[in-house]
């Protein structure tokens, strides 16, 4: 059974590469944050749907976490930023029940363990917010994060063609990805009877 609720951070999870450290972002996590997403390839900033790389983009970001319309998740590596969860909620839309969790790393920590287990830390955030509903959406040659998500349980729900343009101005298709929260509780439910039985 999965553990659902809200975990304390920072907290320290060990791999073969080292010890990483999840923590919640903060105000002062702006500059270290900034210097991870400037050396991100710009294929992998099409997981995010700004240009997080942009300092007035970033300083806008903490604006929303300082708001709660945002919760963002650092892996920290050696005192560097080496990856990010986000999940972001418009409170005053009509989709205020929905959370689109939004994840990208650094390529010299892929193949790690690293961005599976940071993609499962903000997925127990998400659930811990009481949300009904969740996205992710990336490019749709993005076979590894996508595997990830779906064991999860998210489901494939849209392709939207040449939705992104990148700084080369090259278009990609954007796969979305789904999941209803209730149908997570059920089967934590399920996997609770089954121990207690």
């Amino acid at each position: 059974m999965r553990n659902t609720r809200m975990r304390s951070y920072p907290r320290r999870v060990n791999f073969e590469s080292g010890d990483v450290e999840f923590r919640l972002m903060e105000p002062a996590d702006e500059a270290a944050t900034l210097k991870f997403a400037q050396t991100l390839a710009v294929h992998d900033m099409l997981f995010l749907p700004r240009n997080i790389s942009e300092p007035k983009v970033l300083s806008a970001w903490i604006k929303e976490i300082e708001r709660g319309s945002i919760v963002s998740l650092l892996a920290v590596k050696d005192g560097a930023v080496v990856g990010c969860g986000t999940i972001a909620r418009d409170p005053l839309s009509w989709s205020a029940h929905v959370g689109e969790i939004r994840t990208v790393i650094s390529s010299h920590v892929r193949g790690t363990g690293v961005g599976r287990a940071l993609s499962n830390e903000a997925f127990d955030i998400a659930l811990s917010m009481g949300l009904e509903r969740l996205t992710v959406q990336m490019t749709s040659d993005q076979s590894r994060a996508i595997a990830i998500f779906e064991g999860l349980g998210f489901r494939t729900e849209a392709l939207l063609r040449d939705h992104v343009k990148d700084l080369q101005g090259k278009t990609h298709d954007i796969v979305v990805l789904g999941l209803d929260v209730s149908e997570v509780q059920r089967s934590e439910q399920g996997d609770s009877s089954d121990v207690t039985e």
